[in-house]
């Protein structure tokens, strides 16, 4: 009996020791709160946006470095990731836009970079959410731009040529889907509904596994978990979390038909980043009708030395035969330095609009865009 009091003294005092270091935690939070309330009426006073990108890649960053562990550095990001939104929701609340609705590969995207305590208002389509950020007060939008499998969104594309928006930031997500439902076996399932895109990244495991099972489109992955609550035959394609956002059994996981797919998405917002450090840019342009005039425009990128990730036409509105190119560069075109080229590219341009300089994100680990 006494080696069993030990075992419990033992186990209680080190219950006791958690509950002190959570006061301590929960002191330094609120210690942390305060000086992030004066950091929100210092921006308030000088008009500075809330969202500051690249400062906090640059805190996740630091933290993760000086950590020794045990704790794992994903969880690390994780708390440091919520940590960073109550403080953006402390010194101001901002209305961040999203293609909806909840429970999107979107709304994820935007939770997870943006942490739970953000007030995201989802929206029913693109145009929507560009002119929510352009024109009707929305602080931020995170809209999806292209995926390694899929290609560009060009209708993407085609709004940053209407409305006037900049760029933030970027993240990376890979796009990994489950089969859910409320049925508890795949036997007992008589359809599948997804979103059309998520059932054809998904067609050849469907094929093999539920080869007589039909598959039937809807709006979105949400709208199918919707419906498959109070329908025990339907089984739903999709995030993982939407099965515990709609009590849904995860019957089946990753089976997409390939894995390597990730999904790039934008953060947009009505003014440029003022931040100071950027490593991106991206660049919307046409040129004049002669012979060379983009073998041009690359040239004069190539000779200062800039490297172009993403180069990409789309169709001029309004201008037959005329194209528009989305450009991505490896560079802050912000810097007084690149001041000339900028000026050199305006002359060899026809138009030429800078859509932002950012931090870049990356791929590997979504927690660190």
């Amino acid at each position: 009996m006494s080696g069993k009091n030990t075992e419990k003294e033992q186990l209680a005092a080190m219950r006791s020791r958690i509950d002190e270091l959570d006061g301590q935690i929960v002191q330094l939070l609120n210690r942390r709160a305060e000086v992030s309330l004066d950091v929100g009426r210092y921006k308030a006073e000088r008009d500075e946006p809330i969202y500051k990108p690249f400062r906090e890649r640059e805190v996740m960053n630091r933290i993760a470095q000086s950590s020794p562990g045990p704790l794992p550095e994903k969880h690390l990001r994780h708390i440091y990731r919520e940590i960073m939104s109550s403080s953006r929701r402390l010194q101001r609340p901002e209305r961040v836009v999203f293609l909806g609705p909840e429970g999107t590969f979107s709304y994820f995207a935007a939770v997870e970079h943006m942490g739970s305590s953000a007030h995201l208002t989802p929206k029913s389509n693109f145009e929507d959410i560009f002119r929510a950020v352009a024109e009707e007060g929305a602080e931020l939008g995170v809209i999806p731009l292209e995926n390694s499998i899929e290609g560009t969104v060009g209708q993407v594309v085609d709004l940053f040529m209407k409305y006037s928006v900049f760029i933030q930031a970027e993240l990376f997500r890979r796009i990994s889907h489950c089969l859910m439902s409320s049925a508890g076996t795949m036997e007992e399932v008589t359809e599948v509904r997804s979103h059309p895109q998520a059932l054809e990244q998904c067609r050849n495991w469907l094929r093999s596994h539920l080869r007589d099972v039909p598959s039937l489109p809807t709006t979105s992955s949400a709208a199918a978990a919707e419906y498959a609550k109070s329908h025990p035959g339907t089984a739903v394609v999709g995030h993982a979390r939407l099965a515990e956002m709609h009590g849904l059994n995860v019957l089946a996981e990753s089976i997409e038909d390939l894995p390597d797919n990730w999904t790039r998405f934008l953060v947009i917002a009505p003014s440029p980043t003022r931040e100071d450090r950027r490593d991106k840019t991206t660049i919307l342009f046409t040129t004049p009708d002669r012979p060379g005039a983009l073998a041009g425009v690359l040239a004069t990128l190539a000779r200062e030395g800039i490297n172009i990730t993403k180069l990409e036409s789309r169709p001029f509105k309004g201008e037959k035969w005329k194209y528009v190119f989305f450009t991505d560069l490896e560079c802050d075109l912000s810097k007084t330095e690149y001041d000339s080229l900028l000026d050199e590219l305006r002359e060899r341009c026809h138009t030429l609009r800078v859509l932002g300089t950012y931090p870049a994100g990356t791929h590997g680990n979504g927690d660190k865009s």
